[in-house]
């Protein structure tokens, strides 16, 4: 699982720096005119956060293989899915109903934290 988690950090951080070069740029009229680039910045800084979250499980796995570490890095990647993906996709289309979905993903997150928590206190 730990070689999974580093490809899949290694590919989120490469869409976390291509989709905030990418709002920068190419999609700052919709932004503006949605009036949601704050939103949408939001999405990209915890998308990052939670890709380097992602890399310390892979990292402490090396060593330390943990079912907590297994559990916080699937909460790291729903909370990616859920919290930045539900702000990309308000951002570009304004659907405020899509904001109900973004706690979900900060509740993963949290429950990421928490479970690398756990494997911390278990060691």
């Amino acid at each position: 699982m730990k070689s999974f988690f580093y490809i899949l950090s290694a590919i989120s951080g490469a869409l976390a720096v291509g989709i905030g070069a990418f709002g920068a740029h190419g999609l700052k009229q919709i932004l503006e005119a949605n009036q949601r680039i704050d939103t949408f910045n939001t999405g990209v800084q915890y998308h990052f956060y939670h890709t380097f979250a992602l890399l310390a499980v892979a990292i402490i796995m090396q060593n330390q293989d943990s079912k907590w570490l297994n559990y916080a890095g699937w909460s790291y990647i729903v909370g990616i899915l859920l919290f930045s993906g539900s702000l990309y996709i308000l951002s570009l289309t304004n659907i405020t109903k899509l904001g109900a979905i973004t706690p979900l993903g900060g509740v993963a997150f949290i429950a990421g934290w928490i479970l690398m928590l756990l494997h911390f206190v278990k060691q």
